[in-house]
């Protein structure tokens, strides 16, 4: 007979999230790690730090009163949370817009002049930061990715939509190397080491 499959962290941080939403109460610890294995399945030695992680991301509220801590969390504050996560995921992706339409321009212009090699290489840090701050959206997106399907979706869309310009800006720097190689006779490799760039540049998956 096969070994039953524990629950993974993300399983383990929904059901409890659910406990709290379908209760609609206040709980201590104690509490938590006697009801939370009956009705969720999560074992109690886990409880307080899946709990202590939804705290952190603030999908969980807590207070101290006298010597207790009790823990709550309402759909309606939950809600309001990945809300508020959209709105940052969305600006976040709109700033990543505007840095790629700025760039664009000096980019080709730095390809083409050569004489300017500091213009270049901050021009490919800014491909490497681009690609970060996309994989920085995703992550995030991968933490709420059970508590809200329907805006889960929006958030992924908004996501796609800055991988694809991303993408496209990517897309310039081959097609700057492109016309280089054909005007200058330049072999790529070549061409990579003199303007400094990354053998390993690619379209973001």
């Amino acid at each position: 007979m096969s070994k039953k499959k524990g629950l993974s962290v993300e399983e383990k941080r929904t059901r409890l999230l659910e406990l709290f939403h379908e209760k609609e109460e206040f709980f201590q610890l104690k509490e938590l790690e006697k009801i939370a294995p009956k009705e969720k399945g999560i074992i109690s030695q886990s409880v307080k730090e899946i709990l202590q992680s939804l705290v952190d991301d603030g999908l969980v509220d807590s207070e101290k009163i006298g010597t207790s801590t009790y823990f709550w969390s309402f759909l309606n504050k939950a809600s309001n949370n990945i809300e508020s996560k959209l709105e940052q995921c969305n600006t976040e992706i709109e700033e990543v817009q505007r840095d790629l339409t700025l760039n664009k321009a000096t980019l080709e212009k730095a390809m083409i002049g050569r004489e300017n090699n500091e213009e270049r290489q901050e021009l490919l840090q800014e491909v490497d930061r681009l690609t970060k701050e996309l994989d920085k959206i995703n992550s995030e997106l991968e933490k709420y990715k059970d508590n809200d399907p329907a805006t889960l979706k929006t958030i992924e869309k908004s996501a796609e939509i800055a991988k694809e310009a991303a993408n496209r800006w990517t897309d310039n720097v081959f097609s700057i190397k492109s016309w280089c190689k054909n005007k200058f006779g330049l072999e790529e490799s070549a061409l990579n080491k003199h303007f400094g760039i990354p053998e390993e540049l690619d379209y973001i998956e």
